[in-house]
């Protein structure tokens, strides 16, 4: 990938506001109107669900109408009168979303020119660049307008030769990979694909549909430019994430937009649920925490997505009642491997996964706790268990297990190290109890970076705020061993809260001795959307971080770029 990147050219429809589900879904309204007047021997919301239908099982390029009249008997003027209403020059209420005007005014105060390549029918797309407010957000708007024939490609070349760019020097955001996506990887230009729309389940044909970056947030788009223009594009920036539960899959999964080489470095300190029923009865790793990786990594295909939902499964009655399907593959896989790393590497082919899942050390290890009353728990399940004591301090038994090599190299191979979030004691600092983890971290040149939670976790963190967060990391990592420290910002109104308080959990608060510890402090708004039931750890409901948010602000700090400013 040559640079440095220059400009952006945008596509409109799916990348820069939501068609699907608003001009899409009024388009085939009105063509179920002309359909049933015409004789369709359906009612309109009938008529409207096949055309779902159809779009769905056959994809967005299927020509539903022509299939319709097949089945019906429906002559060709009834076909191009639907037609004509589907792509009737009506625009009703629409919107950019809501990080777009932000991104475009950020990319341009940086030097970064950007353009409006969209296709369609002219009238109709004028109208809609209008309604959005966005004609003097961009350096220069050029609609391929679909009614006088012309290319996507002649039009994208002519843009770039018009303002003296070489399409190396450009990035091509748009939904769609059998058009715009396959316009710039013709011409030489970086691409990035918008996962929202018809097109987000979308699998390429061939590599010349295959983006170089998938994205589902614009606000993602400064980000990418500043990790080319660094020449840290996804094959060369490496990121070893940190932790366990299911915070760890959370960073795998932001992860993936920017990095290719990716590491997850999986606690093996597990004793409950399915996890240690495996470890008690057969002796191996806790399998639980590196199956949610390997899921977390796996390619968007439809082969792994029949995987993954096979790896999730859990089993409900019987003997196996609880069980996980997954956990069961990872301990077979030991078995017939003959060792716990192997048999990830293995079932890491199988999943197409994007990176490695590795353990800080494969010795029969437990995390146990000195309480505040002296007293002793060991085991995660005791560790983690509500009403006891505070946690005075954690150790590994036995206590010095050796580290795992390829955990190790990792470490001091890459360029960010993430650390957290996930349950701090078990899931998180378990894994640097491991000495040779936590000397890693102290010698590699990586950017290190720890991710506060944004609640705490009872029998865990009560009370905690941000600083005994950061304190009881720096009191096992050494002040050598972290650069920096990522905190949620934005929190839900206390009514919404009382459902967490309910469970004895409380926000993190960021309070004024977290900037007094001696590492740099980054406040951001990361928390996922505020609606519906979210599932930190499987324990509990807690607020959980967005993985989109999260990753875009870590790899800001490492761009230098102003997290969240877009």
């Amino acid at each position: 990938m040559a640079g440095p990147l220059k400009a952006v050219v945008f596509d409109l429809d799916d990348t820069l506001y939501d068609c699907t589900d608003t001009l899409l879904d009024a388009s085939r309204r009105r063509a179920a109107h002309v359909l049933v007047e015409s004789g369709l021997p359906l009612s309109e919301d009938e008529a409207l669900a096949l055309q779902r239908e159809l779009a769905d099982t056959f994809g967005p390029h299927f020509l539903v109408f022509d299939e319709i009249a097949r089945r019906y008997g429906l002559d060709n003027d009834t076909i191009d009168r639907a037609y004509r209403a589907y792509n009737s020059d009506e625009v009703g209420d629409i919107r950019p979303f809501a990080d777009v005007p932000g991104t475009l005014r950020f990319l341009r105060d940086r030097g970064i020119r950007c353009f409006l390549l969209t296709s369609g029918v002219h009238r109709r797309q004028s109208t809609k660049i209008t309604k959005l407010g966005l004609e003097n957000a961009f350096d220069d708007v050029i609609v391929n307008d679909a009614e006088r024939g012309e290319l996507m490609s002649e039009s994208l070349r002519y843009l770039l030769e018009k303002h003296r760019l070489r399409p190396e020097q450009a990035l091509v955001v748009g939904d769609r990979p059998p058009e715009e996506i396959r316009v710039g990887n013709d011409l030489g230009t970086v691409t990035a694909q918008m996962l929202h729309g018809r097109f987000s389940a979308f699998e390429p044909r061939d590599s010349g549909e295959e983006a170089d970056y998938r994205i589902r947030r614009i606000f993602q788009v400064p980000t990418l430019v500043r990790l080319a223009n660094m020449n840290k594009p996804p094959d060369a920036l490496r990121i070893v994430a940190v932790g366990g539960g299911t915070g760890l899959p959370i960073v795998l999964e932001g992860c993936k937009t920017y990095c290719n080489e990716l590491t997850a470095i999986v606690t093996v300190t597990d004793s409950g649920r399915s996890s240690g029923r495996l470890r008690d009865e057969l002796g191996i790793l806790p399998p639980g925490d590196a199956r949610n990786c390997l899921i977390a990594l796996s390619e968007p295909g439809q082969k792994e997505r029949l995987l993954n939902q096979l790896f999730q499964y859990r089993f409900s009655q019987g003997s196996f009642d609880g069980m996980s399907m997954g956990n069961l593959a990872i301990a077979a896989m030991t078995d017939i491997e003959g060792s716990f790393e192997r048999g990830i590497r293995v079932l890491s082919r199988l999943l197409n996964i994007r990176g490695k899942v590795v353990p800080p050390t494969v010795a029969d290890c437990h995390i146990c706790a000195e309480l505040e009353d002296g007293s002793i728990r060991e085991g995660e399940v005791s560790v983690r268990g509500p009403d006891k004591p505070p946690i005075r301090r954690i150790y590994l038994k036995p206590e010095a297990p050796p580290a795992c090599q390829a955990a190790v190299e990792d470490i001091l191979a890459a360029d960010i190290v993430v650390i957290g979030p996930g349950s701090l004691f078990t899931s998180v600092l378990a894994n640097v109890l491991v000495p040779g983890i936590r000397e890693a971290l102290a010698e590699t040149g990586a950017l290190k970076i720890y991710v506060g939670n944004i609640v705490t976790q009872p029998g865990q963190t009560d009370g905690f705020n941000a600083s005994d967060h950061l304190r009881s990391v720096l009191q096992c990592i050494g002040s050598d061993g972290l650069d920096c420290a990522v905190f949620n910002s934005r929190f839900p109104s206390d009514a919404m809260l009382e459902r967490y308080r309910s469970e004895g959990a409380e926000i993190v608060a960021l309070d004024p001795a977290l900037h007094e510890l001696g590492v740099r402090v980054v406040e951001a708004d990361l928390v996922e959307d505020l609606d519906g039931t979210r599932v930190l750890w499987e324990k509990q409901d807690l607020l959980r971080h967005h993985p989109d948010k999260l990753v875009d602000t870590i790899c800001r700090v490492y761009g230098e770029l102003e997290p969240g400013a877009a």
